[in-house]
């Protein structure tokens, strides 16, 4: 395998977990609720608790992935 490949897939690995970090999302029942209250902590408190949410199937996809990639090496080291 080509190393400059190999650095390029880390690397869009890499951007593709910590997009919902940068990003602050919010669903339509979520957003109507906070434009009717003006407390800035309650929107702070939504938003932490979607990318809160929001990390554990990138998580558990990550995992299932590297299980998949380890299975892979193992395997073509025995061949």
């Amino acid at each position: 395998m080509n190393i400059r490949a190999n650095k390029k897939s880390i690397f869009s690995i890499l951007i593709i977990f910590f997009i919902p970090f940068i990003s602050s999302a919010q669903c339509a029942m979520c957003r109507a609720v906070l434009e009717s209250e003006s407390s800035q902590n309650a929107a702070e408190g939504i938003n932490d608790g979607i990318l809160y949410l929001m990390v554990f199937p990138y998580l558990l996809v990550g995992g299932l992935g590297y299980y998949i990639y380890r299975s892979y090496k193992k395997n073509k080291q025995q061949s």
